[in-house]
């Protein structure tokens, strides 16, 4: 009986996820439905499909409904997700099925059938050559194979947003989850989760050097992101769990984390600077978008930075904590999701 109320209030939650995920794609693609396609209908559907698979993939290391929310929003409606909006439909679905394609291997904790949990973690992998030689064989190209991940696409790391309609792939995410993934990334180098870092790396190998060591011909580089992003994501959700509950003993990484977004800031807003200079006032957009990137690492900063003096004087206050990072989650997703779709889709 007890298992059943279980597995009934998960699936509330499950329902839950789907609901905000649907209510917030709606709004977002609203004002761009008169001017869709039959085929264009499909992408908030297939991004809604990508967020309910990442959260359901988080649930094997996020333990809080709102960890694993976020998990999935951030990859979902993330820059690289809704980048792949300018592609055809189908380029956004095969980046939704891949979290549910590792769901099979995550979620199988019986450690007596390891070797079939290492064979499931291949799926991905096998599913985007399968993919594409399929897509071939019917004459049919979701992702141009031209569409190469570059060494300049790497400024996406820094600032999606400046990218958005300059680069094939937007590589990166918002900026607050970028704090929220320094935890992240600290939790599971601690974890020594060998076989997430092999996947992580295996991604972005296939990604910037597949074409150059003409492996995977037929399949396009840019699809390769999706799987380090996809796992970047889960850490996210994991890292805002992490923050959320950090202890007395935890301030020297937070306190590294504020310093990191702080770099961040400086950084972007020299980058502003040098952009507001360019000839003729040519610059003067990157730079006024550099300077809404610096202004959201510093609300990041700040976020972090409560945290911090909440743990210095040792009071926990677990649910103001959640209110912070929830509010400062939600306004970079929504400002940067907003803009990147009003960017690609015009």
């Amino acid at each position: 009986m007890q298992n059943f109320q279980t597995s009934k209030f998960m699936f509330g939650r499950f329902i839950a996820a789907a609901g905000i995920y649907a209510c917030f794609a709606g709004f977002l693609f609203l004002p761009h439905f008169k001017h869709f396609n039959k085929l264009q209908y499909f992408q908030p559907i297939n991004i809604c499909l990508g967020c309910l698979g990442c959260y359901l993939l988080s649930r094997r290391w996020v333990g809080s409904f709102i960890g694993s929310l976020f998990a999935g929003a951030v990859y979902g409606f993330g820059p690289y997700m809704l980048g792949l909006i300018q592609f055809h439909p189908l380029a956004t679905l095969l980046a939704a099925a891949i979290p549910w394609l590792f769901c099979p291997a995550a979620l199988m904790q019986n450690r007596r059938w390891h070797w079939l949990s290492v064979f499931l973690s291949t799926l991905p992998f096998v599913a985007i050559v399968l993919f594409f030689k399929a897509t071939e064989h019917m004459r049919l190209y979701p992702i141009p194979i031209s569409a190469k991940v570059h060494i300049s696409d790497l400024v996406g790391l820094l600032a999606p947003l400046v990218m958005t309609g300059r680069s094939a792939a937007l590589v990166g995410f918002y900026h607050v989850p970028v704090a929220l993934l320094i935890m992240g990334i600290s939790l599971l180098l601690a974890a020594q989760r060998k076989g997430i870092i092999l996947i992580i790396v295996l991604g972005i190998a296939f990604a910037l050097c597949a074409h150059q060591l003409k492996l995977f011909m037929e399949v396009s580089p840019v699809i390769w992101l999706t799987i380090p992003v996809l796992c970047c994501s889960v850490l996210i959700g994991e890292g805002m769990q992490g923050l959320a509950l950090a202890g007395h003993s935890d301030r020297k990484w937070i306190l590294a984390i504020i310093i990191s977004m702080g770099v961040l800031t400086i950084v972007t807003l020299l980058l502003a600077t040098k952009y507001l200079y360019v000839f003729a006032g040519l610059g003067k957009g990157a730079a006024r978008l550099l300077t809404d990137t610096a202004k959201l690492y510093l609300l990041g900063a700040l976020a972090v930075s409560v945290i911090f003096c909440m743990l210095h004087s040792q009071k926990r206050l677990a649910y103001l904590r959640w209110v912070i990072l929830c509010s400062a989650m939600a306004v970079d997703i929504f400002l940067g999701a907003r803009f990147i779709i009003d960017k690609i889709i015009l």
